[in-house]
């Protein structure tokens, strides 16, 4: 039977799955990029160039779920969402609010990841200040997920989902409020026996 529910609408199901999967690469980008930039993993047996690295390679992985969520569901005839939808929030007709939601979140996005791209290329402090934008975009995607995902509507298993996300990003963020960048200077002692 489930075969041939998915037989029946693909691109609807390949939406709703990458839309998940996006949203949960989206949540460990966030809570590494934190963990990155406070140096919480970093030890001996896990240097931060590898949470740097896996922050950097789970974004392009989300970035490549988001990109087959967005063009699947432009691609359905299940709903209506309309092209201009995909960089102009509000122009969608189905769910016009919560597809502004996910619209914005993927604009800021795409800046966050030319910028980044181009991180060598432009000055740090105006890096460092689109890249903080991404903390406004997390919370953006949450509503989008919540309000427009199907498995989320009626408290389903996408909202407990939601949920379960919210906790490790509300803990990193935290973190990130309440701790210091500054290094922490280490004193040895010397000639002490």
């Amino acid at each position: 039977m489930t075969a041939s529910v998915f037989s029946a609408a693909p691109l609807w199901y390949t939406t709703r799955a990458t839309g998940v999967i996006a949203f949960l690469l989206l949540t460990a980008t966030v809570v590494l990029g934190v963990a990155a930039t406070q140096r919480a993993l970093a030890s001996g047996a896990w240097p931060r160039f590898a949470t740097q690295d896996l922050h950097r390679n789970l974004s392009l992985l989300a970035m490549a779920m988001l990109l087959a969520h967005v063009i699947t569901t432009l691609v359905d005839t299940y709903v209506h969402v309309g092209w201009w939808a995909l960089l102009v929030p509000g122009a969608s007709p189905y769910q016009r609010w919560g597809v502004a939601l996910g619209t914005t979140a993927l604009d800021v996005l795409l800046v966050i990841a030319v910028t980044s791209l181009l991180r060598v290329h432009l000055p740090v402090r105006l890096w460092r200040l689109v890249h903080l934008s991404s903390y406004g975009v997390w919370p953006l995607v949450l509503l989008h997920f919540v309000v427009t995902g199907t498995d989320a509507a009626h408290r389903g298993w996408g909202w407990w989902v939601g949920v379960g996300a919210a906790a490790p990003v509300a803990a990193a963020a935290l973190i990130r409020v309440s701790t210091t960048t500054a290094p922490q200077v280490r004193t040895t002692l010397t000639g002490a026996r």
